[in-house]
């Protein structure tokens, strides 16, 4: 398989990643601002497909309607002399000192207010793009102190915000979803639809939960302890997988944005092979871009950024090229077979039965031999792992 990434690919980087001046709470920028159309051409000379931005990666806050013109028609140009697109775009709701208690959740009624409209202007601008998917990320919707944040009325007025963009989009006829990106910390104490699954059973909440689904990321999940590939199954399983942000995270901490596979490389390896094979049935199950939201290290130059950006797209497809080794060798299938893994997908109850066929069913019960898994029986997951590893070291 080529290791060179193409636009088949679907590869795409926030503007934020490689154009981050590496400051940090501990110190100032290491480098110079990135300008965009400079990363536009060099993204795509690297490969990558897409390029997505907040609002003020593009323009300042402050800008006039001159200037942020100015800013999108440049953004446009590089778009069409490359032909790299736009397939997601977010909003700043956090930088700025007027977001410092949050946008949609903001105590102040003034603050939410002004975070609405600031969306608005974005989704104007994410349809003129072309854009297919709206991502919210709620990084100051928090509290530090519980008795400082009435939570319950905080996600009402969550459900108030998602719901009057919801009727914008629709009204305007735009082909746009939205996307909430769950994170459980950082920059707040505690931020709310910390994880994967609080968001989606907020989203139910909704009055289109049809428009809106989540946009996980590694490490965000990673920082409560979870299992990245298992969230994003569940994702796919309930047909809310709508983005991803890939990037690496060395176990509960600080949120890293590493290049991704720089952080646990076996859980990287068993989500790319999720989604390029969909594990043991087979078949692609996300046709997404595979976005990757992550810092290039504060002790890095220019050159070290645009070798990070590669960094990140190759050991993608070195992971994807495994997976397919690892899904083609016969002893894996073999070892699949032995820890009867496809067996998951038989029901548990045969056609038609319901509880009180099989609560007179003995061979369900009474005639079960319970005691042969004492000493026996055993499910071979070890064994099956380790060819994982193999493979995953390029063993075999």
């Amino acid at each position: 398989m080529a290791l060179e990434p193409t636009r088949e690919d679907k590869f795409s980087f926030g503007l934020w990643t490689v154009g981050w001046q590496a400051q940090d709470p501990f110190g100032s920028s290491t480098r110079p601002p990135l300008d965009t159309v400079v990363a536009v051409n060099k993204l795509s000379e690297l490969g990558a497909y897409g390029l997505t931005f907040h609002d003020n990666d593009l323009f300042p806050f402050d800008a006039t309607a001159v200037q942020r013109r100015q800013e999108i028609d440049r953004l446009k140009g590089a778009l069409d002399a490359t032909g790299m697109v736009v397939p997601m775009i977010t909003t700043n709701l956090f930088t700025h000192p007027v977001f410092k208690d949050g946008g949609f959740t903001s105590n102040d009624r003034g603050v939410r207010r002004f975070a609405l409209r600031k969306v608005i202007d974005n989704l104007d601008l994410a349809a003129e793009l072309g854009a297919e998917t709206f991502v919210m990320w709620g990084g100051r919707e928090g509290a530090e102190y519980d008795a400082a944040k009435d939570i319950r009325g905080a996600l009402e007025r969550y459900r108030e915000a998602v719901n009057l963009l919801t009727d914008y989009v629709t009204d305007k006829g735009y082909a746009l979803r939205f996307a909430i990106e769950p994170k459980p910390n950082e920059p707040r104490g505690d931020i709310l639809l910390p994880t994967l699954g609080h968001a989606l059973a907020f989203i139910e909440t909704l009055d289109r939960p049809e428009m809106v689904g989540i946009n996980p990321e590694t490490g965000h999940e990673q920082m409560s302890g979870l299992n990245f590939t298992h969230g994003i199954a569940q994702a796919l399983y309930q047909g809310k997988l709508f983005h991803m942000d890939l990037n690496g995270q060395r176990g509960i901490k600080f949120d890293q944005d590493l290049v991704f596979g720089h952080g646990d490389l076996q859980n990287a390896f068993s989500l790319v092979d999720l989604l390029e094979n969909g594990g043991p049935n087979g078949g692609p199950t996300y046709t997404g871009p595979r976005h990757f939201d992550y810092k290039p290290s504060r002790t890095e130059d220019i050159n070290g950024v645009w070798d990070s950006a590669a960094a990140n797209m190759r050991t993608y497809l070195l992971l994807k090229e495994r997976a397919q080794a690892f899904r083609a060798d016969p002893e894996v299938q073999a070892a699949l077979a032995a820890s009867r893994v496809a067996e998951i997908n038989v029901p548990t109850l045969s056609p038609g039965e319901g509880w009180e066929s099989l609560r007179t069913d003995k061979s369900a019960y009474e005639d079960f031999d319970a005691d042969a898994y004492f000493g026996g029986k055993g499910f071979g997951f070890v064994k099956l792992q380790q060819l994982f590893i193999e493979h995953l070291l390029g063993a075999r």
